[in-house]
C-alpha cells in the first residue's frame, strides 16, 4: 500500500479498535446496568438516526464544500465526547441524548472519509481495493478493540472501561490533524453558500438520475433499518435464553468470532472486487446469509445455537456496507462525492428510523422473537431488490456521477 492508504487503514483500525470495543460494553451496559426494554433499546437506535439525519446532508455538503479532513476531526472530537457522556448518564432520556449526539459525530464522517481518501490516492481501481483493506482493518480493529475494552471492563467495571474509549477516541483525532494531509481538494473560496446548494442539486439530481444508484439506496434502506434493530435485540435474546458465563465475555468472544469471519470472507473477495459481478453477488450473498442468522436466532431453543445464528447474521451485514460503499463510490465524480455518500447515508438513517420504529412496535406488541423475523424477512426483501435492479443493467458502473 502507499502511504496515504496505509495512514487511512491504520486510522480505521483504530478508530474500529474504540467504538466497536466501546460498543460491545455498552450494549451489555444498556440490558444489565441502563435495564432498558426490548423497545426502549430499538427506540434509541431510531432517536440517533434522527438526529443524524437531520445533519448528514449538511455534513457532506460541508466536507465538499469546505475540508474532508475537519470533518473528520469534528467528527472525532463528538464521537469521544459521546462515547464518554453515555457512562455517565442512566436512564433512556439521558441515554438516548448520548447515542444522539453519537450519531451526530458519524455524519461528518460519513462520506468524508472516502472522499477523503478516493482524492488524496487518486487511483480509482486502487481506491476500491483500499476501501476492502479499511472493512478489513475495522473487522480485526474490532477484534482488538472487544478484546481489549472488554477486557478492561471486566477488570474495572463497564463505566470506567467506556469513559477509557471516550478519551483515546479524543486524542486519535490528533492523529487526523498531524497525518491527514488535503492537497487534492480544492475548497470553495467564495460564495460557499451559492456553491453548498450547487453541490447539493447536482448531487441529488445526479443520484435521481441513476437507476441503479437509487435501487442501491433503495437495498441500504432495507439493510440498515435491520442492522441498527438487530444490534440492540441480539443481546437482549441471549439473555433471555441464558448465558453461561459473563455477558460481556460472552457477546465479546461472539464479536471477535463475527469480525474473524468478515475479514477472511473479505480477504477472499478483496483480489476481485473490481469484477463486474462481485458487488452484486456479494450483497446477495450477504443479505442472505444474515437474513437466515437472523430467523435463526428468533426460533433457536438455547444459547449455542442462537450464539451461531449471530455469527451468521451479525458477521454478514457488515459486508454489505463494504460493497455498497464501494459500489455508490464507483458512481460518484471527486465534486460531489462526500454529497453522493451523504445521500446515500440518508437512505441508511431513514431506514433506521422506519423500519426501527416498525420492528420496535411489533418487539413492544408482540415478542422478541417475532421482531427479529421481521428482520429475516426485511433482509430477503432487499437480496431481492438489488439482484433485480442490478441484473438490469451494468453491475458496477452505469452513469457515472460528476
Amino acid at each position: 500500500m502507499t502511504g496515504l492508504a496505509t495512514v487511512f487503514v491504520r486510522w480505521t483500525w483504530w478508530r474500529a479498535l474504540l467504538h466497536r470495543g466501546w460498543w460491545a460494553v455498552t450494549s451489555v451496559y444498556l440490558v444489565t446496568v441502563a435495564h432498558l426494554t426490548a423497545s426502549e433499546l430499538v427506540l434509541i437506535g431510531v432517536g440517533q438516526s434522527l438526529a443524524a439525519l437531520v445533519l448528514e446532508i449538511p455534513a457532506g455538503v460541508l466536507a465538499d464544500t469546505v475540508s474532508r479532513k475537519w470533518s473528520l476531526v469534528v467528527s472525532q472530537v463528538l464521537m469521544g465526547a459521546s462515547m464518554l457522556a453515555t457512562a455517565l448518564v442512566d436512564g433512556f432520556w439521558p441515554l438516548l441524548v448520548t447515542q444522539m449526539a453519537w450519531g451526530l459525530a458519524w455524519n461528518f464522517a460519513g462520506g468524508a472519509d472516502v472522499a477523503w481518501i478516493s482524492d488524496e490516492l487518486d487511483d480509482p481501481p486502487g481506491v476500491a481495493v483500499v476501501l476492502v483493506r479499511a472493512e478489513q482493518a475495522q473487522l480485526t480493529g474490532t477484534v482488538a478493540g472487544l478484546v481489549a475494552v472488554s477486557g478492561l471492563a471486566w477488570l474495572i467495571g463497564p463505566g470506567p472501561a467506556m469513559v477509557s474509549a471516550g478519551v483515546a477516541m479524543l486524542l486519535l483525532g490528533l492523529y487526523v490533524v498531524a497525518r491527514f494531509p488535503e492537497r487534492r481538494f480544492r475548497p470553495v473560496a467564495a460564495h460557499r453558500w451559492r456553491a453548498a446548494r450547487s453541490i447539493l442539486r447536482r448531487g441529488s439530481s445526479l443520484v435521481r438520475g441513476s437507476r441503479l444508484v437509487l435501487g442501491i439506496f433503495a437495498a441500504t434502506f432495507l439493510v440498515n433499518g435491520v442492522t441498527g434493530a438487530f444490534g440492540r435485540l441480539y443481546p437482549l435474546r441471549l439473555v433471555d435464553l441464558g448465558l453461561a458465563v459473563d455477558p460481556v465475555l460472552w457477546l465479546g468472544a461472539l464479536g471477535v468470532l463475527m469480525s474473524l469471519a468478515g475479514a477472511a470472507a473479505l480477504h477472499v473477495v478483496r483480489p476481485h472486487i473490481n469484477g463486474p459481478t462481485v458487488l452484486r453477488r456479494g450483497f446477495v450473498a450477504t443479505c442472505v446469509i444474515a437474513a437466515l442468522g437472523a430467523a435463526g436466532l428468533a426460533v433457536t431453543p438455547e444459547e449455542l445455537s442462537g450464539s451461531l445464528a449471530v455469527v451468521l447474521a451479525a458477521g454478514s451485514l457488515p459486508l454489505t456496507r463494504a460493497f455498497t460503499t464501494i459500489w455508490v463510490n464507483q458512481q460518484a465524480g471527486s465534486a460531489v462525492r462526500a454529497t453522493v455518500h451523504s445521500l446515500a447515508a440518508q437512505a441508511k438513517y431513514l431506514g433506521e428510523i422506519t423500519c426501527g420504529l416498525a420492528i420496535a412496535a411489533v418487539a413492544a406488541h408482540a415478542t422478541t422473537p417475532t421482531a427479529l423475523l421481521t428482520c429475516g424477512v426485511l433482509l430477503a426483501a432487499a437480496a431481492l431488490l438489488i439482484q433485480r435492479v442490478a441484473s438490469a443493467g451494468p453491475p458496477t458502473t452505469g452513469d457515472r456521477l460528476q
